[in-house]
């Protein structure tokens, strides 16, 4: 396979890496937050449910957005699309910095109309984050719809979870950078100097990022390569109608429930501990700022090992003899069982914070190998021309799952807060987070049971 790939070309691995980067940068942003909490907290005097309402309100606009960044991708394509999205949460990263101005502004102009405004570091936080929701909810439509432009079926999944796996190394160098730069020059310049990156990724994807059948840089046999066994998926899309794809009718397709139900059910988990652990490594156990950046570090690095190893995992089901939707079925089983070793993190949290550390990298790390695999079975199943909405709509219930988990927690740890036992809230949440994978592949495997390509569209 090795010579095989040196003979017919690897740029569509160059792609595969600008997505990585784009991916790196995207969690970058979303993660500066998280990492301030603590001392935001603090100098703001947020309760867990205030917090909780500052990510919520990302994820919530995260989730629309989600459904229209889809088709938007669609309609652009991927590569404006791309420019667009990523233009635009820089733009709202930065904006973090001048949310206390921002919250004072907008809460001045609600007065004056009579309207009761929430306190200026809340407000200007939620508005900053919806900025910065709209943009980043066209990273994994359009990334997902690159990978199937430039990759073969057979490839996707690997492709997938390698790029995928940038959302690990940006949450690994987050904690490393973030509250460093927090404590030397001040936490505004932390968002200012993590939100610019994305204006650098922009130029190289505007260079380097073409439609394979207009790309320079292929080779011949690279772009046959890419298109081998898609003749008759092209077929069948040039025969189709060519009238825009309604969601309500994508909504008529089991295999559209499969990807929004396991999305619903498994994306605020990730959202919780992607928000929720340099809180709860405060809360439990006295870490903060600096603090938390090595065990933090750790955690994330192993989820970029499950990312990676987790979109290879159904290739050697597929070598086999499966179809690739079988093999990632097959695969996404065995990935679901990990999570349930979080249930152990609170027993043995005693004993270390080390412990419910790697457990829970354990979880974070199943659940990245099975996001490289269900933004796959999209890729699987339906036209190209279908695949942003589908993943815009699986998107907006992921979002929606992350808004009920992140309030959820936040109302959870301030009433045990309230009681002297916030480790009992964390313990409710991580059950939760252990038996939500299983649960989503018996739903998505009930649903579609077998494979089958949607050609009707």
């Amino acid at each position: 396979m090795h010579n095989k790939t040196e003979v017919i070309g690897k740029y569509r691995w160059t792609i595969c890496g600008l997505l990585f980067f784009a991916t790196t940068v995207n969690y970058l942003d979303r993660q500066v937050l998280s990492l301030l909490a603590p001392s935001l907290s603090e100098e703001f005097h947020w309760s867990n449910s205030d917090y909780a309402n500052i990510t919520a309100i990302f994820q919530f606009v995260y989730a629309i957005s989600m459904l229209f960044a889809g088709r938007m991708i669609d309609k652009v394509g991927t590569k404006i699309g791309y420019i667009l999205a990523i233009a635009l949460w820089s733009i709202g990263a930065i904006m973090h910095a001048y949310a206390i101005p921002i919250g004072t502004s907008v809460n001045n102009i609600l007065v004056w109309a009579g309207i009761a405004a929430v306190p200026v570091s809340i407000l200007g936080f939620m508005i900053s984050r919806s900025f910065l929701a709209v943009g980043e909810a066209g990273n994994f439509p359009a990334a997902i719809k690159a990978v199937a432009e430039y990759f073969p079926k057979k490839e996707r999944s690997l492709a997938t979870g390698i790029f995928n796996s940038g959302s690990n190394v940006g949450a690994i160098l987050a904690p490393l950078t973030v509250p460093w730069i927090a404590v030397n020059w001040g936490w505004e310049i932390a968002f200012i100097i993590i939100g610019g990156i994305g204006f650098i990724w922009m130029f190289f994807w505007y260079v380097l990022y073409e439609k394979p059948e207009k790309q320079k840089r292929l080779s011949a046999a690279e772009l046959n390569y890419i298109l081998e066994n898609e003749v008759i998926e092209k077929e069948v899309e040039n025969a189709l109608p060519k009238e825009k794809i309604s969601w309500i009718k994508l909504l008529k397709y089991k295999q559209t429930w499969a990807f929004i139900i396991g999305k619903f059910l498994t994306d605020g988990i990730w959202w919780f501990f992607l928000f929720w652990l340099p809180k709860y490594l405060e809360a439990q156990f006295g870490l903060v700022k600096t603090d938390i950046a090595f065990p933090l570090s750790v955690l994330y690095t192993m989820t970029m090992v499950g990312s990676i190893y987790g979109g290879y995992f159904p290739m050697y089901f597929i070598n086999k003899g499966y179809n690739a939707y079988e093999g990632r079925m097959k695969a996404m089983f065995i990935i679901a069982l990990f999570p349930l070793v979080v249930l152990l993190a609170q027993p043995l949290g005693y004993i270390s914070y080390w412990i419910p550390v790697l457990l829970i990298g354990v979880g974070a790390s199943a659940h990245q190998a099975w996001s490289a695999n269900i933004f796959t079975t999209v890729s699987d199943m339906f036209p190209k021309k279908a695949i942003g909405s589908v993943i815009g709509i699986g998107g907006m219930a992921g979002g929606i799952g992350g808004v009920l988990v992140s309030k959820l927690g936040g109302a959870l740890f301030d009433y045990y807060e309230n009681l002297g036992h916030i480790q009992t809230g964390y313990t409710v949440m991580f059950v939760l987070c252990a038996v939500a994978y299983l649960i989503a592949w018996a739903i998505m495997k009930f649903l579609v049971p077998k494979y089958t390509v949607i050609t009707d569209l």
